[in-house]
Order: structure tokens, then C-alpha cells, then sequence
């Protein structure tokens, strides 16, 4: 899927910190969350909202109101002339939102198109489906969050267990997915100095109405110290395994977006910091229950669609519920290990799910703007052994 015509001004991209589950968060509708971290986003950077012809709308775990979603987002920014479409492909969320903007722009020649994502996985809804053969009409029940964690409904595995079954694969050890773990530790501190200098770059603060005051949560939260000793004396998963709570993802709550629009328009709107050109878009399926396999090859696809090569990358970020995944990703297209997320990512400040791959997006761009610009790519997996890619550039 390659784009001609869609670019993001450098400015016009933003995450809010990641909440770990049953936080500060725990009780805020993602739309809510929504609303209010794109409003107060795009009000910081002096966009008028009202220049955007479509809101795409990225989410995972049903709300109160999600019938609704997109058009009602728009509506309560102040849009209520557009809507537009709500996408929710698990962990590949942010990416297919980003090409159906992307998509949307260069169809329209060149209109803004505003991109948004939110989620929260605390406090997941319990689905009733009704049953009119269950005993006495009794219902189907289905907790959307705790339930889909635990296992794929076609393999009947959990994602934990494709971890599991390719590091196997890949003769990958104990040992080196907790060093994998504290490098992207040790990167996560990298974005933390100076009062999160780096981090105060593209964070948007998600302000929560209590009773009687706001609450302001400027940082992740949620995120503990790791260390060599600490993640040695953690407890494998399932015996045999390499897989500890250090070197596996948690659930959290987020919102995250950014603006696409037409060449001409976002050197305008970028206000001379520059703009980001999408170049493609890439979608695989790895072989079934092999899930850490699919950022790998989504990636090739991302890559071959803008004509690109893997040596031309000058950062690379990914969504990585497991210190697995990078293992794999590492070997299968020969890019260091080192040179990937130096901002940390989803392993360690957890996993929102659809905002997830957005925050990964917005440190690509930061680190590849750090660096003076040229070629980034973004993968991750998600559920159903998938794996979603994008590549860009930074001028």
C-alpha cells in the first residue's frame, strides 16, 4: 500500500502518557479520553480542527456510546459536520487508521485528515449475548478483554503462547530476552532525563475530573525499575518457557494522534519544522500461532511497497508485547537490536492496545528528527498472528 500525497506537519503528532491498567485512568471512557487529549492537542499546537474533512477513529475495547464512535468524537470537538470511519484491528489499530487517512487524503487531494486513537483496557465491558437455545434462554458471556487475552478463538491459544512457540523457533533463551528487556529499559530512561525532555515533545497530559478537582497525569504511570538481578529472579510464565512478567507487556489506557493532509498543505501547517511524508503501509499473517513472527514480515511488505531496503533505516520502533518479538525481528531482517526504540516502547510503558502503534509512530518521528531526518519504520503484531508496518520519512 504505498502513498503519493500524504504527509504529516512534524508538529502535528502526539501521545498521551500510558496509564497502566486500573490506574488513574481506570474509570475515564477512552471517548472521553479521546476528546479530551486531541482537543487540548490540537489547541497547544494552534490547529484549527476545523480545517480536517474526516476523523478516523481507532479503537478496541467497547464503551458506553462506541455505536457512535467516530461521528460522535467529531461532534464533541466541535465537528459536527464530519464523521468518518471507526477501526479496530487490535494492536494493528493505529497503522490501518494512519493508511485510511493516509488513503483518504490522497483521494481527496490532499485534505486534512485528523487521526485519532484511544482505548481503555481497565475495567473491559462483560458482553451478554442472548441465547435463545441456552437453558432457559440463559446467555452467552463473554469478558471482552480478560477473554480475548487468554486465547484465540481458532488456535485456542493464548498470545503468550506464541511467544513461547517461537522462541522455540528461534532457539531463543531465558537470558536473552531479560537483556533485550533491560536495553529497552535503559532506552525508556534515555526519553525520561532532564524532567522527560524528550518525552515533553510529542506528550499531551490527560486530565481527569474528579469530584472535586482535576488531576493531571503528565507521565506514564505504573512503569517499576528493572534490573539484571530483578528480572533473573522473576518466575517463567510456564515451565520451560522464556517468558517472565519482565519481558512481556501490560495493559494500560492512552490516547494518541496526528493529522495527515496534502503535500502543499502540510509544509504550511508545519510552520517550519518540518513535515513527515507516508510512503507505504504493509499488512501479512504470519503461520498460525506464531504472532511475534508477523512484524517481520509486514515490515518486508511496508519496505517493498515504498522501494526501500532495510540498510536505508536510520530508526526503526516497534510494537512488542514481548522481548520475543525484537528477538525475532532482529534475525529476520538483520537490523541491530541496539538501533530499535531508542525511546523504549510498548514492553516497557505498556499496551493500550489501539493508541499502542500511534505512540510508536510519534517516537519514530522524534527519534528520526533527532538524528536530522531520512527513513523510519514502525511495526508491531497483533491479534490473530498479524503484523502491521509503516514507513515514513523526515525531511
Amino acid at each position: 500500500m504505498q502513498f503519493d500525497n500524504a504527509f504529516i506537519p512534524a508538529r502535528l503528532l502526539w501521545s498521551s502518557p500510558f496509564i497502566r491498567w486500573q490506574g488513574g485512568t481506570a474509570d475515564l471512557s477512552s471517548l472521553d479520553l479521546a476528546v479530551q487529549v486531541t482537543r487540548d492537542a490540537l489547541q497547544g499546537r494552534g490547529f484549527d480542527a476545523n480545517e480536517a474533512t474526516q476523523l478516523v477513529y481507532g479503537t478496541t475495547v467497547p464503551q458506553i456510546g462506541s455505536f457512535f464512535a467516530a461521528p460522535l468524537v467529531a461532534a464533541r470537538l466541535g465537528l459536527a459536520g464530519i464523521g468518518g470511519p471507526t477501526i479496530s484491528q487490535a494492536c494493528a489499530t493505529s497503522v490501518a487508521c494512519i493508511a485510511q487517512g493516509a488513503a483518504a487524503c490522497q483521494l481527496s487531494g490532499g485534505d486534512a485528515q485528523l487521526v485519532v486513537t484511544a482505548d481503555r483496557v481497565s475495567n473491559g465491558p462483560l458482553m451478554i449475548y442472548p441465547r435463545s437455545n441456552g437453558m432457559g434462554g440463559s446467555p452467552a458471556t463473554e469478558h471482552w478483554v480478560l477473554d480475548n487475552f487468554a486465547a484465540d478463538p481458532w488456535t485456542g491459544e493464548s498470545m503468550l503462547a506464541t511467544a513461547e512457540a517461537t522462541a522455540r523457533d528461534g532457539a531463543f533463551t531465558r537470558e536473552q530476552c531479560d537483556e533485550l528487556a533491560l536495553l529497552r529499559y535503559r532506552q525508556y530512561e534515555q526519553a525520561l532525563a532532564d524532567d522527560r525532555r524528550i518525552q515533553r515533545q510529542y506528550f499531551q497530559p490527560i486530565v481527569v475530573q474528579q469530584r472535586k478537582k482535576a488531576v493531571v497525569l503528565e507521565a506514564d504511570e505504573g512503569i517499576g525499575p528493572y534490573s539484571r538481578e530483578g528480572l533473573a529472579a522473576l518466575k517463567v510464565a510456564v515451565p520451560g518457557g522464556v517468558t517472565t512478567p519482565g519481558t512481556q507487556t501490560h495493559p494500560a489506557d492512552g490516547a494518541a494522534g496526528l493529522v495527515v493532509m496534502g503535500r502543499e498543505r502540510a509544509a504550511a501547517a508545519a510552520r517550519g519544522e518540518g513535515v513527515v511524508r507516508l510512503l507505504a503501509a504493509g499488512f501479512a499473517r504470519a503461520e498460525k500461532g506464531r504472532m511475534p513472527k508477523a512484524p517481520a514480515l509486514a515490515a518486508q511488505r511496508a519496505l517493498a511497497s515504498a522501494g526501500a531496503k532495510v540498510r536505508e533505516l536510520k530508526a526503526v520502533t516497534t510494537h512488542n508485547p514481548f522481548a520475543v518479538n525484537d528477538l525475532w525481528f532482529s534475525r529476520a531482517m538483520g537490523y541491530p537490536l541496539e538501533q530499535m526504540n531508542p525511546y523504549g516502547c510498548s514492553l516497557i510503558y505498556g499496551h493500550p492496545q489501539g493508541p499502542t502503534g500511534m505512540r510508536g509512530v510519534v517516537e519514530l518521528v522524534h527519534a528520526l528528527r533527532a538524528q536530522g531526518g531520512g527513513l523510519g519504520l514502525f511495526t508491531g503484531c497483533a491479534a490473530g498472528d498479524m503484523g502491521a508496518a509503516l514507513v515514513l520519512s523526515v525531511a
